[in-house]
């Protein structure tokens, strides 16, 4: 049994790394409470208005766009355990005027689009750095290991933090839930102080500032594998992994949920997600890493289809927990393949352009999404397509989400076919080059 234990939790014998781990643990569990205990303060504030709500959280995610270039140079030209430290106290002193504010009552609304902003700004240049160290603190075997560990931070934290300031919204106000997350970041900025290890990229002081940016985004298109893996992360993320805005309808009007419904489903897909993290943290064997990479893609495919056919609630939660599985598993197969194939000289830049490839792909598909939804619905309504077939009735419940989720499955499970006809990818899904450099290539 220890046997097996140590097989899921080797990384955690390397104190730096656990420092670390416990750190992005703590940060990520403040993220997800201020974006629970924030959407209810502008809910109040604003009266019901749905609107500011979607403004303050839009300020809060799209520095995850904007930022990394910028910080994925700083995580090449700097200590990134000081670039880290900056950012967790950042948040501090965000979290800090934000309770007081709300403590005096003199909080008003644009103060939360702004300090959403500068919060955001700091979660996007911290994870760069963080990312870009663990390479550092672990030999290459288990680099797969820790980054399947670090991934299970992320989603064990959409727990942890929302369960942590429940009580404090019930009994103490959003005040107090704001002050548990300062706690949460004083505590990630006092274990990224802890760590020893040192970690910096290679930048040319010859080259000017835009030109050393550039050198992440030129690296990434020079490498073939890099080059494969991010191509295949952009169709699977916009094909995929952007669902968030089409779950509420289908939860009303397909499954009749409401909003309880919108909420299992998502439950669910965080579940699967960390069940899939946790046994990809035992792989070992460089030919299953590669053969997983091809089966979760296909897999990520089929399940929004499966969701989008589902009649009921538990074929529904058992779909979404598939989703949740295997889109997490690619993605962190895909992010392992990043970090082992990077020059650690610009680690931090290349984690950068692959930060804002996966987030501008996915606000924009979110974006779109929910925008042709009610576009497509329309139009089935008013054209009455396929009446009295089992797939018109499906779409007449629940129309252009049921038929987007179907469509986006059904195309990167075409992607995934079409991509065995690239050499570089199908040396990886054979697993003959899933560790092998790209410079060597």
């Amino acid at each position: 049994m220890s046997a097996i234990v140590h097989r899921y939790t080797a990384a955690l014998a390397y104190p730096d790394y656990v420092t670390l781990w416990t750190a992005s643990l703590s940060s990520g569990a403040a993220a997800w409470a201020l974006i629970v205990a924030r959407g209810w303060l502008v809910y109040d504030l604003t009266g019901g208005e749905s609107l500011w709500v979607g403004i303050v959280t839009f300020a809060a995610m799209i520095p995850r766009v904007l930022i990394p270039p910028f910080t994925g140079y700083l995580a090449d030209r700097f200590n990134r355990r000081n670039i880290m430290a900056v950012m967790f106290a950042i948040n501090l002193v965000h979290n800090i005027a934000l309770s007081v504010f709300v403590v005096f009552g003199v909080i008003e609304i644009w103060h939360l689009v702004i300090l959403s902003f500068v919060n955001g700004s700091a979660r996007a240049a911290q994870m760069p750095a963080g990312q870009a160290l663990i390479p550092n603190l672990l030999p290459r075997n288990l680099l797969l290991n820790g980054i399947a560990l670090n991934q299970a931070t992320m989603n064990g934290s959409r727990l942890i933090g929302p369960l942590a300031i429940a009580p404090l919204l019930l009994w103490a106000g959003v005040q107090g839930a704001f002050i548990l997350c300062s706690v949460f970041y004083a505590f990630s900025l006092v274990q990224a102080l802890r760590i020893k290890t040192y970690s910096t990229g290679s930048i040319d002081k010859r080259q000017s500032f835009l030109n050393n940016l550039l050198e992440g985004l030129k690296y990434v298109y020079r490498q073939p594998i890099l080059r494969a893996v991010v191509i295949m992360a952009l169709f699977h993320c916009g094909l995929t992994m952007s669902f968030e805005s089409l779950l509420p309808v289908l939860s009303d009007t397909r499954l009749n949920a409401q909003d309880a419904g919108f909420s299992l489903l998502m439950m669910a897909v965080g579940a699967g997600a960390m069940v899939s993290i946790v046994l990809l943290a035992g792989v070992t064997s460089e030919s299953l890493k590669g053969k997983l990479f091809l089966n979760l893609g296909v897999l990520s495919g089929l399940a929004p289809a499966v969701l989008a056919m589902s009649v009921n609630m538990p074929t529904a939660l058992i779909a979404a927990g598939i989703m949740g599985a295997t889109q997490a598993g690619f993605m962190t197969l895909t992010h392992t393949m990043i970090q082992s194939v990077t020059d650690d000289g610009v680690r931090g830049r290349v984690g950068a352009v692959y930060s804002v490839h996966i987030g501008g792909m996915m606000a924009s598909a979110n974006l779109i999404n929910g925008w042709f939804a009610d576009i497509i619905s329309a139009m089935l309504a008013s054209a009455n397509l396929f009446s009295g077939t089992a797939f018109g009735n499906m779409l007449s419940s629940s129309g252009g989400a049921s038929f987007l989720l179907m469509v986006g499955g059904v195309g990167f499970i075409l992607v995934m076919l079409a991509s065995w006809q690239g050499a570089t990818i199908r040396r990886i899904y054979r697993g003959e080059m899933f560790y092998s450099h790209a410079a060597a290539d």
